[in-house]
């Protein structure tokens, strides 16, 4: 085995509170924009996050079979696209914020996946 378990569960925590403090960043830049675009931002990154939550609380809630691993992992995978969708639907559908600060911190939340997993640490 080449990882365990709880190395995958620290590295899943180490990218949400990165996606987490993406979050805050991306907030502060945007409230040089105003309150609205700063929340958006924040909003974007922080949907972000929780799906990434989502995927891995499902993913590493036990041990089990291959089946039953790449079972978890797939609706892990759906439940982190459901919650990144309906997000966003909130966001920009319900709560009217602008568009482009929610994708932007939807990307830059996102961006913290590629750096995360180049530099393990």
């Amino acid at each position: 085995m080449l990882n365990s378990l709880a190395s995958g569960r620290r590295l899943a925590l180490r990218i949400v509170m990165l996606q987490l403090a993406m979050a805050a960043v991306v907030g502060l830049v945007f409230l040089t924009q105003g309150y609205r675009e700063a929340i958006a931002g924040a909003a974007g990154a922080a949907v972000v996050a929780l799906g990434t939550a989502l995927l891995a609380a499902r993913s590493f809630a036990g041990l089990g079979g291959g089946g039953m691993t790449m079972g978890r992992m797939l609706s892990g995978m759906v439940l982190k696209w459901i919650a990144i969708a309906g997000g966003l639907v909130v966001i920009m559908g319900q709560l009217k914020l602008p568009p482009l600060a929610a994708i932007t911190g939807l990307v830059a939340a996102y961006a913290i996946n590629l750096l995360a997993f180049r530099f393990k640490g």
